[in-house]
């Protein structure tokens, strides 16, 4: 499946055209791999949009989606909810819609989403749970929250998949779909005319076929130029966490890391494995729910009053978990994070990059973590470990990209390169050179 560095090239050459490519990903928007993926489509309009695309243009008239959350013009914006399903319609594209469609890009749809992104699993009981594309056997969790974004990725009827990123919802997705996402520094990318979840924690991203397609999304929502640089990957200091980043690793996603790291120091790597004491602060720092439980209690509080029975039960418990939190309790949280990633980054200082498991387990199926409150000790249980290590890099207001590093036959894994803020262009660099390496 083509990147859309490679598609554009072949429209350049006149070897296809935006009219063609445009239909080919409407045809897969439509196939059975696509079901549940889109909360609403806009095909016709697509199809007009690709007609008068240049393909000198970035994105060439190619197909992007828009999670649920993200304001489209003319457009209600409930992300992934029944309560808000009737909601006036925005009145202007969200800046991240808008600088994908000024660079060229068509908008081919909503995807669907875990309700309010609250949930990396990527259930939603309203609009149904689209099946992660890598096991046409067994219906596994396509990951979440951006969970139609992902899938319309990597079933390829999309090249960009906007999303957004509060604790792995960009990244989660992409390593359980074999694909590619980037959560950049948080404040380098705009949440104008998104629904948030935690303002805090929250960053608008994407995901993509490719390490290079990543940098030209986050180029383009950033509006800012990466510099990767060209240096070998010999070059960078490396370092893996063996504390936290590694506990309760599956077996498949132990030995396709294992592989990775063996790979990549053929390569001539220089990793370290390194300890990260600070990790264990996490529990008390986060004690009294975290930020995206207070948060998100303060913008859903009056809708929960008026509509509650209308959520997702399981997103509704944890937003109410923030109905409890006192004020000096979260002003406490907010030195105490500030603390902590001083200290974090201090200790990260001599390295470039940080190698580590995007999740500790591969997809597991959609049946064993469905909605029903028979089964959310399982889905919790998931929930959690496919949070915990994404989640860590948010609370770090860090970047970090997962890329596959799984081998042919084998259940999607993704290799998580990450650092603190601003380390945007070094991560992308770093990834960029393990991506070739893992290509060979």
């Amino acid at each position: 499946m083509n990147d859309l560095h490679a598609t554009r090239l072949t429209l350049l050459a006149g070897d296809s055209d935006a009219r063609t490519e445009m239909q080919r990903a409407i045809a897969l928007s439509e196939s059975p791999a696509c079901a549940h993926v889109f909360t609403r489509t806009i095909f016709d309009e697509a199809r007009a949009a690709a007609a008068a695309s240049a393909p000198e243009s970035r994105l060439a008239g190619l197909a992007f989606t828009s999670k649920d959350l993200f304001d489209v013009a003319g457009q209600p914006t409930p992300a992934g909810s029944a309560v808000l399903a009737y909601a006036p319609a925005a009145q202007a594209d969200s800046l991240a819609v808008a600088r994908l469609r000024a660079a060229g890009g068509v908008l081919t749809g909503r995807t669907n989403m875990t309700e309010f992104a609250f949930s990396g699993v990527g259930v939603n009981p309203h609009h149904g749970t689209p099946a992660n594309v890598s096991d046409t056997a067994t219906p596994r969790i396509p990951g979440g929250s951006s969970s139609g974004a992902a899938i319309s990725v990597a079933s390829g009827a999309a090249f960009i998949g906007l999303g957004s990123d509060t604790g792995g919802s960009i990244r989660i997705p992409a390593a359980l779909n074999g694909i590619v996402g980037f959560k950049n520094t948080a404040r380098l990318t705009p949440a104008d005319g998104a629904l948030p979840l935690s303002t805090t924690l929250d960053t608008v991203c994407a995901m993509t076929r490719s390490v290079r397609d990543a940098i030209t999304a986050h180029e383009i929502l950033a509006a800012r130029q990466v510099t990767p640089g060209s240096v070998p990957l010999s070059a960078y200091r490396l370092a893996v966490v063996k504390n936290v980043f590694l506990d309760d690793v599956e077996p498949a996603v132990a030995t396709a890391f294992e592989r990775t790291l063996t790979t990549l120091r053929a390569t001539g790597a220089q990793i370290q494995e390194i300890a990260l004491p600070e990790l264990a602060d996490l529990q008390t720092i986060n004690a009294t729910g975290g930020f995206s439980a207070a948060e998100s209690y303060a913008w859903h509080r009056l809708l929960l009053e008026r509509s509650g029975a209308g959520y997702d039960p399981r997103v509704a418990q944890r937003i109410l978990r923030g109905a409890g939190m006192k004020a000096h309790e979260y002003i406490d949280l907010v030195h105490a994070r500030r603390d902590w990633i001083t200290r974090v980054e201090k200790a990260l200082a001599p390295f470039d990059a940080v190698l580590s498991p995007t999740v500790p387990i591969t997809a597991p199926s959609i049946a064993s973590v469905a909605p029903g409150a028979e089964r959310d000790d399982e889905f919790f249980r998931v929930n959690a470990l496919l949070l915990r290590n994404p989640s860590i890099v948010n609370m770090l207001d860090g970047c970090a990209i997962s890329l596959p590093c799984h081998a042919a036959g084998e259940l999607p894994v993704g290799l998580m390169l990450w650092h603190a803020a601003m380390h945007d262009d070094a991560v992308l660099a770093v990834a960029l050179q393990a991506d070739r390496a893992l290509q060979k």
